[in-house]
């Protein structure tokens, strides 16, 4: 379907009752069908004025609310808009669609279609409009932050400018071979090869950012691991503030991955609580280890927790998966004096951090949360360049980088009859890898530069 087809209605605001209800339109028609709705004439662009909304066929009167007009190509999707802040009952609401629905030419709006249609107008590019997505979809302060930056354009004018950079060069290129008989500079392309160089590094640079964006997007992964009877399940009951876990005194509670989503220090986390690690595992038992490991192999960071009442003697299975990407949590501090995280080497372990506690008492707790957040944002610390949010931004990114790498080795070596033609190939396929993360890619660029630069033509 046409992202132009007909005039398109939805209620924006959340379903169910509420205090007000929003209902959006946009099309070529939206101008009748509010006259028809409230009356003519229409308000000034962009003033809120109280009217009646009536039933077009009945004309009785649905709801008394305000109502705003956005003409294009001012509105948010470039189309004639308007909106209708309602009474946030169901009735109210679905009183109005029902009416817009009878009207000719209007249909309900599909998912997305609001934003599709201002990407269709130029009025967002597509990493704008996946900020807009990911706003609406933000659960902590970090991935809103996240989101509002690319919705300002900050990740799509960081593409756009390295897509202009190539495009420059590739003028130069096409230049060089369409109008070599004419009054081109002998040394035109002598540049060229060390632009796409600090280009192609700056590249890889972006992409090298652990997949930062990327996982802050989809939340942080925390395995908390360990050897049975270490209250693992206790620990994850306390991070999340509930009981999500059943806790009892026996070994072995947990069998499979309990998942909890929560916010720390304003960055998402998905907490996973696994089984025990037991060395002579049979069974279902066996199972649950296998998936505990699978999901220490994942994860972002691990919890790896031990029953401190033996320290310092600690499970070997368990020790075995201390690393830098892990913190040792020596548990059940309330029954044994266990010396304070500061004294504990953390490296003879090969953790990254040792921390002592009770989950019964709390003891310790608060130590440990710290520096969970600490480590937290370091690892999401934000860089110089907005970080990529997508896996398609990234497919993108590694084909531009792919083609960069193929001119740059035809450029370095000895090249034949027919290698400034595959050269530039290779540059027209970087720009378009890169034009397909924001949706913005256009053959003419090329030929609008080769004639403003070089005059060709005259």
């Amino acid at each position: 379907m046409s992202v132009s087809d007909g005039t398109i209605f939805a209620l924006s605001s959340g379903a169910g009752r509420a205090g007000i209800a929003v209902l959006r339109l946009s099309g070529a028609g939206a101008h009748a069908a509010i006259g028809a709705l409230a009356g003519t004439p229409l308000p000034e662009p962009r003033r809120a004025v109280l009217r009646p909304f009536r039933d077009p066929q009945s004309r009785e009167v649905l709801d008394r609310g305000l109502l705003l007009w956005f003409p294009g190509p001012g509105s948010y999707t470039g189309e004639d808009m308007a909106e209708l802040h309602l009474h946030g009952g169901r009735a109210v609401a679905t009183g109005l669609i029902e009416a817009l629905a009878a009207l000719p030419g209007l249909r309900p709006a599909e998912p997305g279609e609001f934003t599709r249609r201002a990407f269709a107008n130029g009025r967002l590019d597509l990493t704008e409009a996946e900020g807009v997505a990911d706003l609406i979809a933000a659960e902590t302060a970090a991935q809103r932050r996240q989101a509002l930056r690319q919705l300002d354009g900050a990740l799509g004018g960081l593409y756009e400018g390295w897509r202009a950079r190539l495009i420059e060069t590739e003028a130069l290129l096409e230049a060089a071979i369409d109008f070599s008989d004419q009054e081109v500079p002998e040394d035109v392309t002598e540049g060229v090869y060390p632009k796409i160089e600090g280009l192609s590094q700056e590249i890889t640079q972006h992409l090298a950012d652990d997949r930062r964006g990327e996982r802050l997007r989809e939340g942080f992964e925390i395995a908390i691991l360990g050897p049975p009877n270490a209250r693992k399940s206790s620990l994850l009951n306390r991070l999340a503030e509930r009981d999500a876990a059943i806790v009892a005194p026996s070994a072995g509670t947990t069998r499979d991955v309990i998942e909890v989503r929560l916010d720390l220090g304003g960055y998402p986390v998905i907490l996973a609580d696994t089984a025990g690690l037991r060395e002579d595992a049979e069974g279902i038992e066996e199972e649950g280890r296998r998936r505990a490991l699978e999901r220490a192999r994942r994860a972002d960071l691990k919890l790896v927790v031990f029953d401190g009442t033996s320290w310092p003697e600690l499970d070997g299975a368990a020790r075995r998966l201390l690393d830098r990407d892990s913190i040792a949590v020596l548990n059940k501090r309330d029954l044994k004096a266990i010396e304070a995280p500061g004294t504990l080497v953390s490296g003879d372990l090969g953790a990254s951090a040792v921390y002592g506690l009770s989950c019964v008492t709390g003891e310790g707790f608060e130590e440990l949360l710290g520096g969970l957040e600490r480590e937290i944002e370091a690892r999401f610390a934000p860089g110089v360049t907005p970080a990529l949010t997508r896996a398609r931004h990234r497919a993108a990114l590694e084909d531009c980088i792919a083609a960069l790498g193929r001119y740059l080795e035809t450029e370095g070596g000895a090249a034949g009859g027919g290698a400034a033609e595959l050269m530039a190939e290779d540059l027209r396929l970087a720009a378009r890898a890169l034009g397909r993360i924001t949706g913005r890619v256009d053959v003419e660029d090329i030929l609008d530069l080769v004639f403003r630069d070089f005059c060709i033509g005259k």
